[in-house]
């Protein structure tokens, strides 16, 4: 659907929530929606450097031992818990990591403290798909196309608001905003999160950096992966998920 078809009166009305975290998320809150999962620092921006890597899909899993036995020969293993690659895994959760020719054409099992957990969360919506600055103006488009209200679950840190994720939510509804037009319907966290993306629009590292997750991968010396999630619009791959696995839509 092009911007000529919503001038044309096509779309009617898009509803949008966004919720805050994974901790305040129901099963109820996605049916007959699309959900978008967000967790810039780092799962949902590493799912779409792997896809644009030529990864033949991600499978989530919410533990490391459901990691393990969901392994089969050829699959990669990848993930992190408290932001450290987990013992015996071939990758951690850095976009850079899968920046590899070594993801081509491999399937990747995939768990993550709060990312991957989000997308069980959500599993009940009619469409889920993975957002991140990286991709969104692609994944906008993409939920446009998909005709349903929008859900966008921030997957946050430690059960708490990620101010990267809510930035990242906030660009997305800018997104959708410019798509739809008066047919977009906001809830009051989602003006919110727009009003923040609108006020750090030209500080989008500079607010990743002074976040809590952000101070956490700087103390940790990973200030590469900060930056390699701050980028906007690098890719126009878009995660969705297709039974048990995400696959570029």
């Amino acid at each position: 659907m092009g911007e000529r078809s919503l001038r044309e009166g096509r779309l009617i009305r898009m509803r949008v929530q966004v919720i805050s975290s994974v901790n305040e998320a129901s099963s109820a809150r996605f049916h007959h929606k699309t959900a978008i999962i967000v967790d810039v620092l780092c799962a949902t921006s590493t799912i779409v450097s792997a896809l644009a890597s030529g990864s033949s899909g991600i499978v989530p899993v919410e533990t490391v031992m459901e990691a393990r036995a969901a392994r089969q020969e050829g699959d990669l293993l990848g993930g992190e818990r408290f932001s450290r690659k987990i013992p015996g895994f071939d990758l951690g959760n850095s976009p850079e990591e899968y920046c590899s020719p070594a993801v081509k054409n491999r399937r990747i099992i995939f768990t993550t403290t709060n990312g991957t957990r989000a997308i069980h969360k959500s599993s009940r919506a009619d469409y889920v798909l993975t957002g991140a600055l990286l991709n969104a103006t692609a994944c906008a488009k993409a939920a446009v196309d998909l005709r349903r209200d929008v859900v966008i679950l921030c997957a946050g840190s430690n059960d708490e608001f990620a101010v990267e994720d809510g930035l990242c939510a906030g660009l997305l509804l800018d997104r959708f905003q410019a798509l739809a037009g008066s047919a977009l319907e906001l809830d009051d966290f989602g003006h919110a999160m727009l009003s923040l993306y609108c006020d750090r629009a030209q500080s989008i590292r500079e607010t990743l950096q002074h976040g809590m997750t952000g101070k956490k991968l700087l103390k940790l010396g990973l200030r590469r992966d900060l930056e390699s999630c701050a980028i906007i619009d690098r890719y126009n791959e878009v995660p969705r998920l297709f039974g048990d696995m995400l696959i570029n839509a």
